[in-house]
């Protein structure tokens, strides 16, 4: 009976499992074996994830073998809810498939070379999104087409919240590129953008006054306004047409203007937290109710001409400290967004305060995780043919430290399909990103002369702007406002973001150009879509992704390699950064003692001891009777024990032993009233020649006297004062702690010579007498 005895697999224990492959050319084969050993050696193995047709062709014709990822090697992607990076414009899905190029077939040279690399390392890996690579695992020579932590400019929360450092990097004003923008999921940013509704409502109010019943508003504007009227002004609603308001409105629209203006120059810097606001809330309210009166529905306001011009003097003032009130239009709209989504999905526009805060209120989830964020609506942009557009710009940075952005020289624009009115706040006039707009159909209404597909290259749009006589304002208002918008926003994620020397990544910013060709900042978007919706983005979308590799892989080869359409336009210089130690600092320490209270405790002997080690010899055969005596007569021997320069006997009672205190930080001498220096013997009483020679040399110097008149800064004076009146030979020792160069004495303490001997603790004796 024949017995089959099982094998065991081989997948798994071999480095390339030959014997799976189906039977093919041994030619084939070999050269496959070549190219891949080639790739291997010069480090050319990548893997891609995500729909990149052009990549994948542009690194295969490099030389570079794609080693092919199951699914599972990926990390499983959080929900598109959840997502931190933020493809605006994403319309194509992600998967790993991408027009038949993924055939495994043996006979395909390109699926036998990725069977071959199975096991090999990557060192270019290409996502679509950034927490499908964990760049902290990755090798230094590991490269990846994404940043770390790039979220604080990329999404809608992290622009807004790192545009505010802007101030910390440079003198620019982040408002004259950014439109204002609140997070409204916390509470004081909450408040603060009621704060800034309700001013816009009133410089509106006093921008429709000065137009309606001014007639021109030409002096507001700085650049001329084609192709569009007076957006919000003309053709208004007039429901109400026998209705009036009050002239109370403009009233309160000057005075919180005023305001305004005086809490930018610091007048309100006395004013106290009691202080009653301009407006209570409910007359707050009554006055939102107003405008949304005058300026939504028509209702005519009861003005005269004095106020026109108080209007007009208010706005010109108003104009220096705002740089968006060009921009504010009348209407007060805000879009708002959710942060949490992309593609333009959940952006709506708004012009009422009650129904923001409604919106937002509704959503419990989006509010615990700050995600609403509402920004000032352009209502007066530069339109085409009548209607709205917005600019899609590329990026690429190479190196976060140093600083490195290359931006790319062609763009393209977007068009909504219907005409541009601020009268209706339909995503289909006011949001233009072509994941929206494909779903519209384009209005009757619509100039015939702009593209069915709704996109322009940026060619187009310089041949339209050099038909209307301002071709120049491209090259010299419009690229460099948006190369210095991108800098600026990049300085202040510099260090938010982990500056990995092995990475790059190309972002997409939109801007939106006002009627001065001003470009404004709306976002900037991490893994743009390079999908060809379009016949422009079929042409600029290869021709950027081949432009890439180019800056990224051809220039680390050649420094003097063509970059395309990059051009460097940023170079910083580079910063040391110190070690990373984590984004929350900790400060530590241990609480401080109370210090306690010095005891002196004065040591009383019976026995006289040395005052300090100069004297000591001297003072040891010496008896206090003997200083009390007070005899002229002194032995010879007593005389010799003293020190040649001293004057006069300086004598205490009692002898007290003391220890110098060493301070920290000695005090100031502070003389009490009662005190007065005590003088040098030496300079009152010259005393006679000594036995003793002295070199002529000598000076007389304070540091000749004994140690008890020697400054010690460390030493605690020692004052004598009497205890009693009928003991007069009994005196109590006080200390005090100061520091200073000359023993002080008290002034009744002061013994004269005069002083009867014998009553008093200090005795001197006289010095002969001058001639």
């Amino acid at each position: 009976m024949q017995q089959h005895i099982a094998v065991p697999s081989l997948e798994g224990r071999v480095r390339c499992s030959y014997i799976n492959l189906p039977l093919i050319n041994g030619d084939r084969l070999r050269t496959a074996k070549t190219l891949v050993d080639k790739a291997i050696k010069e480090k050319k193995v990548f893997s891609i994830q995500g729909p990149y047709p052009v990549i994948r062709t542009a690194l295969r014709a490099r030389g570079w073998v794609e080693r092919r990822l199951p699914r599972p090697a990926f990390p499983q992607l959080r929900r598109h809810g959840e997502l931190e990076t933020e493809a605006y414009e994403a319309d194509s899905s992600d998967g790993d498939g991408d027009e038949g190029e993924r055939n495994d077939d043996g006979d395909d040279m390109y699926g036998l070379m990725s069977r071959l690399v199975r096991n090999e390392t990557v060192y270019l890996y290409w996502t679509t999104k950034r927490d499908s690579i964990d760049c902290r695992s990755l090798r230094k020579d590991q490269m990846t087409n994404h940043y770390a932590k790039a979220g604080s400019f990329t999404t809608k929360v992290g622009l807004c919240m790192s545009l505010r450092n802007l101030r910390w990097f440079d003198t620019v004003d982040p408002d004259t590129f950014f439109p204002r923008c609140y997070k409204l999921g916390a509470e004081d940013e909450k408040q603060a953008f009621i704060e800034d509704f309700r001013r816009t409502a009133c410089t509106s109010l006093l921008l429709y006054v000065a137009e309606r019943y001014g007639g021109d508003l030409e002096w507001v504007r700085t650049g001329e306004m084609h192709d569009a009227t007076f957006p919000g002004v003309s053709k208004p609603r007039r429901k109400h047409t026998n209705q009036r308001v009050g002239v109370s409105l403009i009233d309160n629209a000057l005075h919180v203007c005023q305001e305004y203006l005086n809490s930018l120059e610091h007048c309100d810097i006395d004013v106290t937290l009691q202080t009653v606001p301009n407006l209570s809330e409910e007359q707050w309210k009554v006055f939102l109710q107003n405008y949304y009166l005058v300026i939504h529905e028509g209702v005519k306001i009861e003005v005269s001409e004095a106020y026109v011009e108080l209007c007009k003097c208010m706005l010109v003032h108003m104009r220096q400290v705002c740089p968006q009130l060009e921009t504010d239009g009348l209407c007060n709209i805000w879009i708002v967004k959710p942060g949490a989504q992309s593609r333009g999905r959940g952006i709506m526009c708004m012009k009422k305060l009650d129904e923001i805060l409604s919106l937002v209120d509704g959503d419990l989830a989006l509010i615990k995780d700050s995600k609403w964020v509402v920004q000032k609506y352009l209502e007066w942009p530069l339109l085409v043919h009548g209607t709205k557009f917005d600019i899609r710009q590329w990026f690429l940075v190479t190196d976060w430290n140093p600083l490195t952005v290359w931006f790319y020289r062609e763009c393209y624009l977007r068009f909504s399909t219907q005409p541009y009115s601020t009268h209706t706040l339909d995503s289909s006039v006011h949001l233009c990103n072509n994941s929206i707009q494909k779903h519209f159909q384009l209005s009757p209404d619509r100039d015939p002369s702009l593209p069915e597909e709704c996109m322009w290259s940026c060619s187009q749009f310089r041949s339209w702007l050099a038909a209307s006589g301002r071709g120049y304002l491209w090259e010299g208002v419009v690229v460099p406002g948006m190369q210095k918008a991108v800098i600026q926003t990049l300085l202040t994620a510099q260090d938010s973001v982990e500056p990995r020397k092995a990475s790059f990544e190309l972002y997409g910013a939109d801007f939106m150009l006002g009627h001065d060709l001003r470009p404004w900042l709306l976002e900037i978007n991490a893994s743009p879509t390079m999908a060809p919706s379009t016949k422009v983005t079929a042409r600029l979308c290869p021709a950027v992704q081949e432009d890439t590799l180019r800056v990224v892989l051809d220039r680390r080869c050649d420094r003097n390699t063509h970059t395309g359409g990059f051009q460097l336009i940023y170079k910083q210089a580079a910063v040391e950064v110190p070690q990373y130690v984590g984004v929350n600092l900790l400060v530590e320490g241990t609480p401080i003692r109370r210090p306690r209270a010095a005891v002196y405790k004065p040591l009383i002997q019976s026995q006289p001891e040395p005052l300090s080690k100069s004297t000591s010899h001297y003072r040891s055969s010496l008896t206090a009777s003997q200083f009390s005596s007070g005899k002229e007569n002194q032995s010879e021997v007593q005389k010799r024990a003293w020190p040649i320069h001293l004057s006069r006997n300086a004598t205490l009672q009692h002898s007290f032993t003391y220890r110098p205190k060493l301070r920290k930080r000695p005090h100031r001498l502070v003389l009490p009233s009662s005190c007065c220096v005590f003088p040098n013997p030496a300079e009152l009483h010259p005393q006679k020649p000594s036995h003793t020679h002295v070199q002529p040399d000598q000076q007389r110097t304070r540091s000749n006297l004994p140690s008890i008149f020697c400054p010690n800064t460390s030493l605690d004076i020692i004052s004598l004062r009497r205890e009693q009146e009928n003991t007069p030979s009994r005196y109590k020792l006080d200390k005090h702690p100061v520091s200073t160069s000359y023993p002080v004495l008290h002034k009744h303490q002061y013994l004269s010579r005069n002083h009867k001997r014998g009553t008093g603790t200090f005795q001197e004796k006289e010095g002969p007498k001058s001639s």
